[in-house]
């Protein structure tokens, strides 16, 4: 069966990339709208602080998290732990216990220092793990790892990912995963609709949205992240 089929609704984006970027809580609630109409089972944000930069702060966090849930409700809602959004692993740590009513899941990125221990300390949180594996030597890393995870995202992202062909660079890393784990498969910038339309022959859950791509698959104009996810969902 089909895994599911999530949302990523600005990651470190700007209206500078796209107009139709979501930043503030009341924007994202509402894209979160759009992708939840459209067929999205999940989103995963990057919330945003006063000054417009992405941010762990709970008060941004809990802010962006709760607009979601209220034009939402019952809508899975992610975010994002990467160390470019607070690159001091132990602040990273302090901001993330002080979370205090969610986020559902968050992501950490395997490759990163420290990816255990902001694991470790989103489970005491109650928040489900996301984990981000780029290369296989993050998968081989991941593999050591004992605790319980949401899913397994493999990400193929080129400049991170080794190799030019984000197919190869995401297979590269499924080779190593054993099998029975959940999987949302994505790719950014021009490998996106490469990988999702293959990992979707596959069977493997999917991800789109604004933080990976800005066009359709065809190169397309889009207004916002719903028509993103039904370019997904209609072909399912």
């Amino acid at each position: 069966m089909d895994g599911i089929l999530k949302c990523c609704l600005n990651g470190d984006r700007s209206r500078a990339d796209h107009p139709g970027v979501p930043v503030s809580p009341a924007e994202l609630a509402q894209a979160a709208y759009d992708a939840a109409v459209a067929g999205a089972d999940a989103v995963h944000l990057h919330p945003r602080g006063a000054d417009g930069r992405e941010s762990l702060r709970w008060a941004d966090v809990g802010a962006a998290v709760g607009a979601v849930r209220e034009r939402c409700p019952g809508l899975p809602v992610g975010v994002s732990t990467r160390e470019e959004i607070e690159p001091d692993l132990d602040t990273r740590l302090a901001l993330i216990g002080e979370w205090d009513a969610g986020p559902d899941f968050a992501s950490v990125n395997w490759h990163e220092e420290g990816a255990e221990r902001v694991a470790r300390l989103l489970l005491e949180r109650g928040i489900g793990v996301e984990a981000g594996l780029f290369t296989p030597d993050a998968a081989r890393k991941f593999l050591t790892w004992r605790g319980p995870v949401v899913r397994v995202l493999v990400e193929a992202i080129p400049g991170i990912s080794p190799g030019t062909d984000g197919i190869a660079a995401a297979q590269a890393v499924l080779d190593i995963l054993p099998a029975g784990v959940e999987l949302v498969i994505h790719g950014e910038g021009e490998w996106a609709w490469p990988v999702l339309e293959w990992a979707r022959r596959q069977g493997y859950g999917l991800r789109a949205g604004f933080e990976d791509m800005l066009a359709g698959p065809g190169g397309e104009s889009v207004t916002d992240n719903g028509q993103l996810v039904g370019y997904m969902r209609s072909n399912r």
